[in-house]
């Protein structure tokens, strides 16, 4: 068997003549100072999609801008882009200050960078402008310049907080961390099925690999209260999600309920955390946003 290594940037100390080596240093310069602004960088992830990531992110979002926080929100998820929407912020345009890019402001004052606000209609799909051959070999390369940028390029100002919104799967997570690999949390969402547990214990093994400091797991649609007779009852088996903290040892931060109330209020653009202020998912996300803050 053939072995080939290939160096990293990292390991190259020499003059390339290409510029390649300091354009890629100098943008992680840019990033290190603005994130430097920021307290505290939190991770909404899944391996799983389809589990409510955004959903807990701009819940999350509003609730810690509610406890007085000045707030921030990143919709990593480029080729699909809900963020934004979710927290109320369809139709702005984004505008470029002489400090970078200026985020438009949603639900609870957060401010919010998303690709939907770049695209030119609803229905527009992202299009990258890659070689016309082997166009998916610069796919990777492409979206990770645009993240960067998002964090980097866009003038947040001082934050105590920005939730970042990945897209599903394991290699997007661990392309954020290694865009930023000291995240002040980590959280991972599932759902009480056994595939979900299944996938997301992959996220859990590659964020143990020593990228954050604290990483926490919410369980959503966790049970369903009905609203006629207010008894609580299981939609699924909730012995995957809680098995899942169990078995890992990661803590459970939160366990959403199943709620129709939350698909209404965000797909209005207004998060439940700031509508129904009292119901049980809201004291869930403020409790997830407590335990976030920690």
């Amino acid at each position: 068997m053939i072995e080939r290594r290939i160096r990293t940037y990292a390991e190259v100390a020499h003059e390339t003549g290409s510029g390649i080596l300091e354009q890629v240093e100098a943008q992680g310069a840019r990033l290190a100072r603005r994130l430097a602004d920021i307290e505290r960088l939190v991770i909404v992830a899944s391996g799983k999609g389809g589990v409510g990531k955004s959903l807990v992110a701009a819940n999350l979002a509003v609730a810690l801008a509610q406890e007085g926080l000045a707030v921030g929100a990143a919709d990593a998820d480029l080729n699909g882009p809900s963020l934004g929407r979710m927290l109320g912020v369809t139709g702005a345009r984004l505008e470029v200050g002489e400090d970078g890019v200026v985020p438009a402001v949603g639900a609870g004052g957060v401010r919010v960078v998303s690709m939907d606000l770049l695209l030119a209609s609803d229905d527009a799909p992202l299009r990258w402008r890659e070689p016309e051959q082997a166009g998916f070999a610069w796919q990777s390369v492409l979206e990770t310049g645009a993240l960067r940028e998002f964090l980097s390029d866009t003038n947040w100002g001082k934050l105590d907080a920005l939730v970042v919104d990945l897209p599903p799967g394991t290699d997007k997570l661990q392309r954020m961390l290694q865009l930023v690999p000291d995240p002040s949390a980590v959280v991972l969402v599932t759902t009480p099925t056994e595939v979900t547990r299944f996938v997301v214990g992959k996220s859990i093994a590659l964020v143990r690999e020593g990228w954050a400091r604290r990483l926490g797991l919410v369980a959503n649609m966790a049970g369903h209260r009905c609203e006629h007779c207010d008894k609580e009852t299981s939609i699924f088996d909730p012995e995957p999600a809680i098995g899942l903290a169990e078995e890992s040892g990661v803590p459970l931060w939160a366990q959403i309920p199943f709620d129709p109330a939350i698909a209404a209020h965000t797909d209005a653009g207004r998060p439940i955390v700031s509508e129904a202020p009292e119901s049980e998912a809201a004291l869930a996300f403020v409790e997830l946003a407590r335990r976030v803050s920690e």
